[in-house]
């Protein structure tokens, strides 16, 4: 199917791996240009390498900025330009009790889950209105909706993240540009992969043993394994094109049936 997005400009926020490098390769495949972004400017290279030979031709640069500091965030918009796609993915998370969780970690949380799409927004926004097109896609989880007890501050921003998605949107009325988020659910990326991995030695167990264990005691998932990221970019890409035009304000759900709820 022709996604009709060739010619269109990206920029994708925490996209070195995980969720946000597989929606860069998936956007790159339909011939949008692409920016990736990460903190670590050598492997931010390095993304882009991997990228130009996994879509042979592909337009595709990055730009490195680390989305808690304000000042660096500022920088990277000042060398971005205008986008016609704009995809909210950076995010951190982490499994901690929620007493332990200090002032400092959910300002962190904070500044990188929910700042970072208020800022890209607030820059980006404007100009899709003034063009007449675009898109902005939040990548969102089914914790913002089902809070997760050993990740409150983690599930507490992406929950603010649907209400600012929600609210951009009332912005675009008629102006053809859409503001969405993906509810993601347990998704193998990267960095989960990488947690599992420490869980897995400090418990002294396989780490295949812990994933299958983690995803077996899920006991709502209907697709009864992890999501593969390029799954999450699927929708993503969809979401980003003009086939999309009547998906507005949405919380679109890619949870493999994690949540119970009918809406």
């Amino acid at each position: 199917m022709d996604m009709q997005l060739a010619h269109k400009r990206a920029f994708i926020s925490g996209s070195t791996q995980g969720i946000g490098y597989s929606i860069a390769k998936a956007l790159l495949r339909e011939g949008v240009a692409v920016v990736i972004n990460g903190r670590d400017e050598s492997r931010l290279q390095q993304s882009v390498k991997n990228l130009e030979t996994e879509v042979p031709g592909g337009n595709v640069i990055g730009i490195a900025a680390d989305f808690a500091d304000a000042a660096e965030v500022q920088r990277l918009l000042a060398a971005l330009g205008g986008v016609d796609i704009l995809v909210n993915n950076v995010g951190l998370f982490e499994v901690k009790p929620f007493a332990e969780i200090p002032d400092a970690d959910w300002n962190r949380y904070f500044d990188v889950n929910v700042m970072s799409g208020v800022r890209l927004s607030r820059e980006l926004l404007p100009g899709m209105i003034d063009a007449g097109w675009g898109r902005i896609i939040f990548v969102g989880s089914e914790s913002g909706v089902n809070i997760p007890v050993d990740m409150a501050h983690y599930g507490v921003t992406k929950a603010a993240m649907l209400a600012l998605s929600n609210g951009l949107a009332k912005q675009t009325r008629g102006a053809s540009v859409t503001v969405n988020t993906i509810l993601g659910g347990p998704t193998y990326s990267d960095g989960v992969a990488n947690t599992v991995r420490d869980i897995a030695e400090a418990q002294q167990l396989p780490a295949d043993d812990l994933k299958a264990a983690i995803i077996g005691g899920n006991q709502t998932s209907l697709l009864e394994r992890f999501i593969d990221p390029e799954e999450i970019a699927n929708l993503a890409v969809y979401l980003a094109s003009p086939l999309s035009s009547a998906t507005n304000g949405a919380a679109v759900r890619a949870d493999g049936g994690v949540l119970t709820s009918v809406l």
